[in-house]
């Protein structure tokens, strides 16, 4: 089994080497490439202001944050849900280094220590895009995830486009709710199963279709000078 979470924040700036503290953290579960249906969805007390130009990414303000948990608070719970996970983040190096401060703050290890491995989507991004923008939104575009909700930012919002993203960058499917039963039935291969055993209908071409086709097969016999074989009756050699 192939437990991964994929894992965004948003913070009240950009340097948690300054004292800037993660203000929401989202968390989504895949399980197999599937997602599970678990989230772990968390608001935090900062305990400072959002820098302004944060404050308008995602518009938690300091009324709406004042009772929420401080991250001690909520610390188990979070490593609790992403323990042996490999954690996907999108531009890892900025969330994996706002949750480590918090940590330090609490004389505890860092992330890598919980997880069985962290995966860069923006790094992957970037190989398969060279020279694109890669930005969520723009991944969002480019693979044609719908992220019309996305107004204002959100670490569970985020989280779960990034999923869709992820799962669209590295194989190419279409959606993450491919019920099991179609999955199967696109896997088996002709020699797994008798054929013999299926009632294949038969469509009989209605008299229009027939007419549509003989009028298509005239084109294609006067456009290559009488030079086709669609009429000839069959030989053998």
């Amino acid at each position: 089994m192939t437990r991964q979470v994929f894992f965004d924040t948003e913070t009240t700036g950009l340097d948690a080497d300054r004292g800037d503290r993660i203000v929401e953290i989202g968390c989504v579960e895949m399980i197999d490439r599937r997602l599970s249906g678990r989230t772990l969805h968390l608001y935090l007390n900062p305990e400072r202001s959002s820098h302004p130009d944060a404050l308008k990414v995602h518009g938690l303000t300091d009324a709406f944050l004042a009772d929420k948990p401080r991250f001690a608070e909520i610390v188990d719970e979070l490593l609790g849900f992403l323990a042996g996970a490999e954690l996907v983040i999108h531009n890892a190096a900025f969330d994996v280094g706002f949750v480590n401060a918090e940590l330090a703050r609490l004389r505890r290890g860092g992330i890598a220590g919980v997880v069985a491995g962290i995966v860069d989507s923006l790094a992957m991004a970037r190989e398969r895009y060279p020279g694109k923008s890669n930005s969520l939104d723009a991944l969002c575009r480019r693979l044609e995830v719908d992220n019309s909700n996305r107004s204002l930012h959100g670490a569970l919002l985020d989280a779960g486009l990034l999923a869709e993203v992820y799962i669209r960058m590295t194989r190419g499917q279409d959606s993450l709710v491919i019920d099991a039963q179609d999955t199967a039935s696109a896997l088996v291969q002709a020699g797994d199963v008798d054929l013999a055993a299926f009632a294949l209908p038969v469509l009989v071409a209605d008299e229009g279709e027939v007419q549509a086709h003989e009028a298509l097969l005239d084109e294609l016999d006067k456009s290559s000078g009488g030079a086709t074989l669609w009429r000839a009756p069959a030989t053998l050699s």
